[in-house]
């Protein structure tokens, strides 16, 4: 079932107008997300597009590259040659005349047009501007800000796949994860400087702000319970496949004909896991009786478990587990994923018109997750095509409104 889609003008961040002169993910997942909250986002692109269009195949209804798709809904193309004086001044009265600016150039690049921070908030003072970088505007500002690069030097890549004993190597994340995480970041950073400046009582009333954001911070700040170990004790975590550092079995375990996941994070679950699987003693044995326990004493553990999974397959395993209250699950692809959303009633998929050409054809793409009670997110439009709003007299009027 697909989410609802809204009327224009809805949603709680409604009147909010955002200038994106961001590409490829971080920086366009962000406003993506500001777009379903109600934002104006106007995409801000060079005559050869955001090069996500090229990345194809696949693509959608319209012909689009999905990976463009994934991150572009809700928002209106607006073509300016940053190298021609007439694209540059389009540009700059865009920016000086948006609530947000949102960019993800190498540091530097925005103040050589004239665009940078003190030079939107001289002339724009209530703007709110974000800056997504790599690896920071200082020590950091040359170096390239690569999802890729950024799971291998920030350390996820340590932690991800088999461990050494079984022949595993580094592994990065099945998705820009990086860049994911990044775009969160800048929302969060852009809707608390916005409410900090329509705070009445906050010393930044009436003014906007600049808001940061960097690929490496934001994936140390997300190895949550790995980074606080090795702060704390001073030695990098092991990659260990799909087990857990600090629980156990919390794992992915083998049964008949598939591996299934069991996330059993209490005595209690381990007691009911064993009672179900026919080895209630396990839960009395002192290797295995409380979770530090069970974490010294996991290879052993694992062995027993298995020896019964083995006996039955994973469905059977799953339904008499989730009926005696144990976490456990079945290894989805991602089109199972999302049947087993929606036959839980969260409509993960939100279907938009891809063009009035088009016909009856429709453009399909993840549902924002935001699930708000009185000020719902919205879908405005589909992603747009390049320059497809060069003639738009709405965003034309609003530049007007605001010299």
């Amino acid at each position: 079932m697909a989410a609802p889609v809204g009327e224009g003008g809805q949603g709680p961040l409604r009147g909010v107008r955002v200038a994106d002169f961001s590409r490829v993910l971080a920086g366009p997942y962000a406003t993506m997300l500001l777009a379903d909250l109600g934002a104006d986002v106007i995409k801000i692109e060079s005559p050869d597009g955001d090069g996500t269009r090229q990345w194809s195949p696949p693509v959608n209804a319209a012909g689009q590259s999905t990976y463009f798709a994934g991150a572009n809904r809700g928002k209106r193309s607006v073509v300016c040659d940053l190298r021609t004086a007439e694209g540059l001044a389009r540009a700059r009265r865009l920016a000086l005349t948006a609530d947000v600016v949102v960019e993800n150039f190498t540091p530097g690049t925005m103040d050589r047009f004239g665009l940078g921070y003190e030079d939107v908030a001289a002339a724009n003072p209530r703007a709110v501007y974000c800056s997504i970088t790599g690896f920071g505007d200082l020590g950091g500002a040359s170096l390239p800000g690569y999802d890729l690069l950024v799971q291998a030097v920030g350390g996820l890549m340590s932690i991800t796949g088999e461990a050494d004993a079984a022949g595993g190597r580094p592994t990065k994340v099945g998705v820009a994860l990086v860049d994911v995480l990044t775009g969160l970041n800048a929302v969060i950073g852009i809707q608390a400087a916005l409410r900090a400046r329509d705070d009445e009582s906050s010393p930044q009333h009436g003014r906007g702000q600049r808001v940061g954001v960097t690929l490496l911070g934001s994936l140390l700040s997300a190895l949550a319970n790995q980074a606080s170990s090795t702060l704390e004790t001073g030695t990098s975590p092991a990659r260990m496949g799909n087990a857990h550092p600090s629980i156990a079995p919390y794992e992915t375990l083998e049964t008949r004909d598939r591996p299934i996941a069991l996330a059993v994070g209490t005595d209690e679950q381990f007691r009911r896991l064993c009672d179900a699987l026919g080895c209630a003693e396990l839960a009395d044995d002192a290797r295995f009786a409380t979770n530090p326990a069970r974490v010294r004493h996991r290879a052993v553990l694992r062995g027993l478990l298995e020896e019964r999974l083995v006996r039955r397959p994973a469905e059977e395993w799953i339904a008499e587990l989730t009926a005696r209250r144990v976490p456990a699950g079945a290894v989805n692809t991602i089109a199972q994923a999302f049947e087993l959303a929606a036959s839980l009633g969260l409509d993960p998929v939100v279907e938009l018109p891809a063009s009035v050409a088009d016909g009856d054809a429709v453009v399909r793409s993840v549902a924002n997750p935001v699930r708000l009670s009185h000020t719902p997110v919205h879908y405005e439009q589909p992603p747009p095509a390049l320059g497809a709003h060069d003639d738009d007299g709405d965003w034309r009027r609003w530049t007007e409104e605001r010299p």
